[in-house]
């Protein structure tokens, strides 16, 4: 297993190039078993999520190449429609093979995800939408089996107690491509990876309209054709690394970025003193002259502010000025990150789905640990900036989902290595 060491007091500068978004990349390889014909994917980020979802589709007899950011899928070769459980339990993205493998074979046997340990996330909204097209779901030993001759179309409401479902509207939407008639999602997801993966189904002849609103419509059809895409780039890559900048005093170019996919954070680090200005696809980041302002954090589903961000935001917070509150509406669990941020000397108290952080001039470099893809990349930023050597153990969960983390912060002039514990 190895480990991060990180020599922090570097300020970053330079240019950083953002790959392809995960949660796009994910179902959209999940969408190509919905063909009989080749697809080829680009911009697919190199992370231990995409090298998994590769694996499940060669797994189901798919022919895959995989080269780079490259990723071509001919899944003629695939018969049977189960996937188990050691192929899933190090991702919960997998579960977005339901909808898919259920529309093209009629039938669908996946194990219950795995992932990262940030709180409860029921697959609830997944089965009750699978449901609602006409699909016949049982729970046998851990497993999800999913039959219907054809799946038809018709009304699904996908709110749950904490807003809309990614994943859930994801497997809804693939599924009614291929379903008899007309679908209506409503109080559908509006994150742009959704509006990614329905952009890639409407190549491969799908019938959706509504995207990016709560409200879609697919209009099923007989067959799905091959189709070539470029998957967004990773909105919250780009959003960590602009955090990284602001909280070093640097100065990043962060490029591949659209601002548009990050309004609510880019609306939050401007108040907290962050200079961003955006040119041809790329971002520059600096921070304002004077002392950083606190902010107050709300995550919520799109146009909000990420959950995926939240780790990161409260981070940068540990080390502004005043008092910060920073409130969890998706995940209420996910603060794992707190007891390792306060190790290194933050002030952090959790009082319910909020967080009180008290900045602290100053952040102590110590021994941490990580426990999800998130809360690693906080505490990588705040070695950057602590005083003397910060070691955080189990970086598996950051190779999940950042691509060449390492390589991409040493070319901004951190001091950072990988060694093995």
């Amino acid at each position: 297993m190895d480990k991060l060491v990180i020599e922090g007091g570097r300020r970053l500068e330079g240019v950083v190039e953002i790959g392809g978004a995960k949660n796009a990349s994910l179902p959209i390889l999940a969408a190509t078993v919905l063909s009989r014909d080749a697809s080829v994917i680009r911009n697919v980020p190199q992370v231990a999520d995409v090298f998994t979802l590769v694996r499940i589709l060669k797994f189901l007899g798919a022919k895959v190449r995989h080269e780079k950011d490259r990723v071509e899928v001919d899944p003629r070769g695939i018969s049977e429609p189960v996937l188990p459980y050691k192929l899933v339990s190090t991702m919960r993205g997998s579960i977005c093979f339901l909808g898919p493998l259920l529309a093209r074979f009629g039938r669908a046997r996946v194990s219950f995800p795995g992932g990262c340990i940030i709180g409860p996330r029921p697959i609830d909204l997944h089965i009750k939408g699978i449901r609602a097209l006409g699909a016949d779901v049982t729970l046998d030993h851990g497993y999800v089996v999913a039959e219907a001759e054809r799946l038809r179309g018709g009304r699904v409401y996908l709110g749950g107690a904490f807003g809309s479902t990614v994943l859930g509207t994801a497997n809804v939407m693939m599924a009614a491509t291929l379903a008899k008639g007309k679908t209506l999602i409503e109080n559908a997801a509006c994150e742009p990876e959704v509006v990614d993966l329905g952009n890639f189904l409407k190549k491969m002849g799908a019938r959706i309209e509504g995207l990016g609103s709560p409200s879609i419509r697919v209009e099923g059809v007989k067959r799905l054709g091959g189709a070539h895409h470029s998957v967004i780039p990773d909105r919250i890559e780009a959003g960590t690394y602009m955090i990284a900048s602001t909280m070093t005093s640097g100065d990043v170019t962060v490029k591949n970025m659209r601002l548009d996919l990050l309004s609510a954070m880019v609306d939050k680090l401007g108040e907290a003193g962050a200079l961003m200005t955006e040119k041809n696809g790329s971002v520059r980041v600096r921070r304002r002259r004077g002392p950083l302002k606190p902010v107050s954090v709300t995550t919520l589903p799109y146009p909000g502010f990420p959950t995926d961000l939240q780790a990161q935001m409260m981070a940068f917070m540990c080390v502004v000025p005043g008092i910060s509150v920073i409130t969890e509406k998706i995940y209420p669990e996910r603060f794992i990150h707190i007891s390792e941020l306060n190790r290194m000397g933050a002030g952090i108290i959790l009082e319910g789905p909020s967080a009180i952080v008290s900045g602290r001039k100053k952040l102590s470099g110590a021994p941490v640990m990580a426990s999800d893809l998130r809360a690693s990349a906080a505490l990588v930023l705040a070695g950057l900036v602590a005083e003397g050597r910060t070691e955080v153990s189990r970086v598996y969960h950051l190779d999940r989902g950042y691509e060449n983390l390492v390589g991409k912060l040493r070319n901004l002039g951190a001091r950072i290595k990988r060694e093995k514990e």
